[in-house]
C-alpha cells in the first residue's frame, strides 16, 4: 500500500516554521518513513499544477504556515483545503497573523507606498508592482497584495491549530508523533478545531518566577533595568506578556531572563489577547490618580506592538478603520 500523502505550504510569514520542522532532527526520517511527501515548495521541486491533478482529499496532512497577504496565498489555500484531508494552522502566521499582521494598522495603498516611493528607496519614476506586465516572451503575473492580511481560518476551513513562533520543536515532534500513531491505530486524534502542540495554561503557570503581587510606579524597557532574575517581570515594571499567552514553549523567554512577548498567542479562554493584557498591566499599577496611571502607561512605547504584536489579523480588531475600509468594510 502507498503511504498517506504529506504537504506543507509557506505564504505570508518568515519561514521559521519551515527551519522549525528540519529542527526536530532524526525525527524527520519518521516524516519521511511514514508519509509520502508530495508538495513542500521549500524542500523540493513541486508545481501548482501537480497539485491540481491531485484527486481531492488525496493528501492526509498539510501543514500551512503563514497569514493570506494576497491572491496567491488565498488561492492555494482554497487548493491545499480541497484536496487535504487535515489541513492544520501552523504557527503564528497562520493562526493570528504575527508580524505580517502589523500592517493591517494601515491600508494596503500606503504600505505600497512606503516600500516603492520613500526616501531609502531609488525609484524616481514611482514605479510600483503591477499584475500583469507584458514582455516580448508574453505576458507575465505577479501576486497581488489584499487589502488586509487574514488568517487562515478567516479564509478555509481549518482542521487543528498549532501555535507558536515557531512552533517548538518537541512540540512539533509530539504531534508528528500523535499523527503516526493515529494512522497505525495506536491514538487517535483530537476533536476538530482542537488547539495541538501546546500547554491549556499560560506562559504565567510554567514560569518559576515568584510573584508577590506587587505594585509599580512605571513601566520601562528591560534593556534599561537591572531585573530581579528570581522576582516576576510585570512586578518589576518590564512588560511581560505571560498573563495573556498560552503556555507550551517552557516559560523559555522569561527563564532566560527576557520578557515573554506573546508568541504562543491568546491562552485557552481568551477572548481577545489585547484587552486580557490591558487588564493584566493595569492590575500592577499603584495609583488611583488618572494623570499619574496616564503617566505610567507612557511607559508602553509600543502599545499597539505590545499588545498586538503576533494577534492583530486575528484579534477582534483585526485591522485599522482604514484598512478596513479599503477592504469594504
Amino acid at each position: 500500500m502507498s503511504k498517506p500523502k504529506f504537504a506543507m505550504y509557506w505564504a505570508a510569514s518568515c519561514g521559521g516554521c519551515e527551519i522549525a520542522v528540519l529542527n526536530i532532527h532524526e525525527k524527520i526520517l519518521d516524516v519521511d518513513a511514514n508519509f509520502e511527501v508530495v508538495f513542500w515548495p521549500v524542500a523540493m521541486d513541486a508545481k501548482y499544477k501537480d497539485v491540481e491533478a491531485m484527486e481531492d482529499g488525496s493528501i492526509l496532512l498539510t501543514l500551512w504556515n503563514g497569514g493570506i497577504r494576497n491572491d496567491e496565498n488565498e488561492h492555494i489555500a482554497k487548493l491545499l483545503r480541497k484536496k487535504s484531508q487535515i489541513l492544520v494552522a501552523f504557527g503564528s502566521c497562520a493562526n493570528e497573523g504575527c508580524i505580517p499582521g502589523l500592517a493591517n494598522f494601515s491600508p494596503a495603498s500606503e504600505i505600497m507606498t512606503t516600500a516603492f516611493n520613500t526616501i531609502s528607496t531609488d525609484n524616481p519614476k514611482g514605479i510600483l508592482p503591477q499584475p500583469h506586465y507584458k514582455m516580448p516572451e508574453g505576458e507575465i503575473h505577479i501576486p497581488t497584495i489584499l487589502p488586509m492580511l487574514r488568517t487562515l481560518d478567516q479564509v478555509v476551513d481549518v482542521d487543528y491549530f498549532m501555535p507558536g513562533c515557531p512552533p517548538e520543536s518537541h512540540q512539533i515532534a509530539a504531534v508528528i508523533d500523535l499523527v503516526i500513531q493515529a494512522l497505525q491505530g495506536k491514538a487517535q486524534l483530537p476533536p476538530k478545531g482542537a488547539v495541538i502542540g501546546a500547554g491549556a495554561s499560560t506562559v504565567c503557570d510554567e514560569c518559576e518566577r515568584k510573584r508577590n503581587v506587587k505594585t509599580i510606579k512605571e513601566f520601562g524597557r528591560i534593556q534599561l533595568q537591572h531585573a530581579d532574575p528570581e522576582l516576576c517581570l510585570l512586578e518589576q515594571g518590564i512588560p511581560c506578556n505571560g498573563p495573556a499567552t498560552r503556555s507550551g514553549c517552557n516559560s523559555r523567554c522569561p527563564s532566560a531572563g527576557a520578557q515573554c512577548i506573546g508568541c504562543y498567542g491568546p491562552a485557552e479562554g481568551v477572548s481577545d489577547y489585547g484587552a486580557r493584557l490591558v487588564a493584566a498591566f493595569g492590575s500592577v499599577i499603584d495609583s488611583n490618580d488618572p494623570a499619574e496611571i496616564d503617566r505610567i502607561l507612557d511607559g508602553l512605547v509600543d502599545p499597539a506592538g505590545q499588545f498586538y504584536r503576533f494577534n492583530l489579523a486575528g484579534s477582534m480588531l483585526k485591522a485599522s478603520i482604514p484598512a478596513i475600509r479599503a477592504n469594504g468594510g
